[in-house]
């Protein structure tokens, strides 16, 4: 599939590599230019180009953006055909991000963030860490292959995006409509807990909409106060053991 993708941060990046390892055609932008794009982003195939480039005749937009960078994205998108699958793989929310003013407590960030680019939107790999999803793809069918949840209203799409995440070394699993995508968010028990397909059904169905927002700025200050900031992410060891005891 041609795949453009829109941010090569710790997720992007490692989407960037293994999507086009797998075959397909990426191309890949930031904020700062192509020629600011590191070498082993594209080791693997992938093409550094503009972000209006990225979104031109594409098949995928994959969005792995900060909030503030919305505004300046959502032209784009409005522009790119109707049948362009957009998918959002990060999480917003006012704790840490506090000029969201528009997200409270009573909505769905992933219904909150179509709504700013004004498409409808596939949520995939915003519920597992960088550095499992860098290291711990496997082949299909291996026996404890991590599962990573998919939610969108179009079915289509839904199918689409777990495909992709196949591509990625990880079961895709089917979360249902993005109304529902919450339970794949930060604080809930699928959130970066690396479960497996066999897990992921009473995990979803065990998040707590009141409790997340608690366990998810706990963990926040846990893993910034033994990282010493809070850019660097921890690795997928102590992640996973961390979440699980907060979010399980």
């Amino acid at each position: 599939m041609k795949i453009g993708i829109i941010g090569v941060g710790h997720i992007g990046k490692t989407l960037a590599q293994k999507l086009s390892a797998a075959g397909h055609e990426v191309k890949v932008a930031n904020s700062r230019g192509p020629e600011t794009i590191a070498a082993d982003v594209l080791a693997t195939g992938a093409s550094a180009v503009s972000t209006a480039a990225a979104v031109a005749d594409v098949e995928v937009i994959i969005l792995s953006i900060p909030p503030n960078r919305l505004a300046g994205i959502a032209p784009l998108i409005a522009a790119v055909p109707v049948e362009t699958v957009i998918i959002d793989t990060s999480n917003y929310y006012p704790a840490r991000d506090g000029h969201i003013e528009a997200i409270d407590a009573g909505q769905v960030e992933s219904l909150w963030f179509a709504e700013q680019i004004g498409r409808p939107i596939d949520k995939a790999w915003n519920a597992i860490g960088s550095d499992s999803l860098a290291r711990k793809g496997t082949t299909a069918r291996t026996a404890g292959r991590i599962a990573i949840p998919v939610a969108a209203d179009d079915g289509s799409q839904r199918q689409l995006g777990m495909a992709l995440v196949e591509d990625t070394g990880f079961d895709g699993f089917d979360a249902g409509p993005l109304s529902e995508s919450w339970r794949q968010q930060p604080g809930t028990p699928c959130y970066c807990t690396d479960l497996t397909s066999d897990e992921m059904p009473a995990a979803l169905a065990a998040a707590d909409p009141a409790r997340s927002p608690i366990r998810r700025d706990l963990a926040v200050a846990a893993i910034a106060e033994r990282v010493g900031d809070a850019a660097t992410n921890p690795d997928a060891e102590y992640a996973v053991r961390l979440h699980r005891a907060l979010f399980m």
